[in-house]
């Protein structure tokens, strides 16, 4: 009876000691895996923020994917003794179970980095794979005639736990099996081994009230957007954004068929205004680089990018259709333009969209580069050139402005400068410090927010080439797992670049808002955002503080969305913002936008 007893301990013994428990937490669940691969949103930005509750377990990488476990067979090095295991010490209350299986049979072994977790729970499955490894670890001492290696205690426990577990093993073969023609099947049908694609539909309704005095309302109008983005990786490391997109939405150079020069709040020139939405391009209709018309749904070339790590801190990226936001983390939780703020005034710091570093259509070529200070600091800057392509300007159309408005040549043409410091000193604190250096051609922001982004210097011609220094901070807390609060401050200093004009303005903009995960069910965000938006705030030299006949007044901008999450793959945003003294404009009317966004995510 005592002999028996023993056999049962030690059966007990070697089933917690393969899962890893003590008795009082072998009921624990299997925490979930991690995977280390980078998440590709559709909108390709491979510098996003994201708040987390705690910091995943990276250590392990995709050697353990299926299990938090390793197996003999599994493992990369055999662990031949328990010193070998860092995590394990004399006074655990399995070391000397662990040390006889390590050291004696030999058929248990922990992960690559040479700790055995103990306290990790597992699934009746990996059990059996565990005990189908030391099974066949005794088979083989056996069949060597190993004396004194085995004893009968040991092989009536490992009897009962094969008849125990008969079931489990043969429903693990079989689904191995399985999985073995699963991914044969996958592997000779696969798209590409270096590429993986992904993309977004959205198909929005707007509508629109207010506006310009004497304006009618405009109809509703149906848009959609589509992007299909190919993410290759060459090394594992590296990463090559290709992005195609089309859309419907119009406007062309004078802005015709749009939703904002039907209000009357858009520049006479391309559009630009505060009525605009997250996602539609800033210059729809119209390719800006040569005035050239773009039909409805034509197919773009949107994003053209390739990303590599040189050192262990220094990443740098180049491409020639590429945007500011693809480099600098958005900071903010209202960015996304398929899920998340409806406006383009709440996306964004406007200091990243100065020279059309948002522009929703890779306006620029770039290059730049990134460098880690430490996991919670951060620089990246880049240079931008808008018509690097173009040799030569184009004669003028009007004076001073060229059929290339903005310039040609990588160096000669306009061009910005970008940087950004970002601080992430906790998971649910960060801070984005930017700056922005510009040269145009024209006399631009290059922001699409404001209908004074054409004619920026107030009262200069248009022809004016005019340069920009512009400062911006971004901070969001999420000072508890549901909610943040984010907001963002920018100064835009334009000056003239001209020996013929003296003229220098500044445009300020600010944003607070109160973000909400999970709001009423899972998956579900929303968000209320106030601000100003871009506004001039001094004027001197020949510059205006506003054209002729505007009644200045200082604009403001409210907003409130919910994203609807339908499943992964589908979410439905009902949102609107309010226009009050549209365009800093007090003759204006105050202005709602309303938006039902649809997005499809695959």
């Amino acid at each position: 009876m005592k002999v028996n007893l023993l056999a049962y301990a030690g059966g007990l013994s070697f089933l917690y000691l393969i899962a890893g428990l003590s008795p009082a937490q072998a009921k624990s669940a299997l925490p979930d895996t991690v995977d280390n691969a980078k998440d590709l949103k559709s909108n390709n930005s491979f510098a996003q923020i994201k708040f987390e509750q705690e910091k995943p377990d990276l250590s392990i990488v995709n050697q353990a994917k299926s299990s938090p476990v390793l197996l003999a067979s599994d493992a990369i090095e055999q662990v031949t003794s328990v010193s070998q295991l860092s995590d394990v010490q004399p006074t655990d209350w399995a070391f000397a179970a662990l040390q006889s299986l390590v050291e004696r049979y030999g058929c248990i072994a922990g992960y690559p980095n040479s700790t055995y977790r103990g306290n990790r729970a597992l699934t009746r499955y990996e059990f059996a794979a565990g005990l189908n490894a030391c099974l066949n670890r005794i088979n083989e001492l056996i069949a060597t005639a190993t004396s004194d290696l085995v004893t009968k205690e040991d092989l009536n426990t490992l009897q009962k736990l094969q008849e125990q577990f008969a079931a489990e093993l043969s429903t693990l073969r079989g689904r191995v099996d399985a999985l073995e023609g699963r991914t044969a099947e996958l592997e000779a049908n696969q798209f590409s081994t270096t590429t993986k694609l992904n993309g977004e539909v959205i198909i929005s309704a707007i509508g629109a009230t207010g506006g310009a005095p004497g304006r009618n309302d405009p109809n509703i109008i149906l848009t959609n957007r589509v992007r299909l983005n190919l993410n290759t990786s060459f090394t594992g490391k590296d990463l090559l954004i290709t992005g195609l997109q089309s859309h419907n939405f119009l406007g062309g150079v004078d802005g015709s068929g749009s939703l904002q020069e039907s209000l009357g709040l858009a520049s006479p020139i391309l559009s630009s205004s505060s009525a605009r939405t997250s996602f539609e391009p800033q210059f729809p209709g119209v390719d800006p680089k040569n005035l050239s018309s773009v039909g409805a749904n034509s197919l773009q070339l949107y994003k053209l990018l390739y990303i590599f790590p040189v050192a262990e801190k220094l990443t740098l990226f180049a491409g020639t259709a590429a945007e500011v936001s693809d480099a600098f983390p958005a900071i903010t939780p209202f960015y996304g333009e398929g899920q998340e703020a409806i406006s383009r005034f709440a996306s964004l710091n406007p200091v990243l969209r100065v020279s059309g570093g948002t522009s929703g259509s890779g306006l620029a070529s770039a290059a730049g580069f990134i460098y880690s200070f430490s996991p919670q600091l951060n620089l990246r800057a880049l240079y931008g050139s808008v018509n690097a392509n173009l040799p030569n300007t184009a004669g003028d159309i009007l004076p001073g402005v060229s059929n290339t408005p903005l310039g040609a040549g990588v160096f000669s043409g306009s061009s910005v400068v970008a940087a950004q410091l970002t601080f992430q000193p906790s998971n649910s604190l960060a801070i984005g410090l930017n700056y922005a250096n510009s040269y145009h051609e024209i006399n631009i922001l290059g922001t699409g927010l404001t209908s004074s982004d054409i004619g920026a210097l107030s009262g200069v011609p248009l022809g004016t080439p005019v340069k920009l220094n512009s400062f911006g901070g971004t901070v969001t807390w999420r000072f508890s797992p549901k909610i943040a609060l984010s907001g963002y401050g920018a100064a835009l200093f334009v000056d003239d670049s001209s020996a013929d004009v003296n003229a220098d303005t500044t445009f300020t903009s600010w944003m607070v808002g109160v973000h909400f995960n999970d709001l009423l069910k899972p998956g579900n965000n929303a968000g209320i955002i106030f601000g100003q938006p871009l506004y001039r705030t001094d004027a001197s030299g020949a510059a205006q503080l506003a054209d002729a006949g505007v009644n200045r007044a200082v604009p403001y901008h409210l907003e409130a969305y919910y994203r609807l999450r339908v499943n992964d793959n589908i979410s439905i945003t009902p949102g609107a913002f309010v226009l009050f003294n549209p365009e800093g404009d007090s003759r204006n009317e105050t202005t709602a936008v309303g938006v039902l966004r649809t997005t499809f995510t695959f």
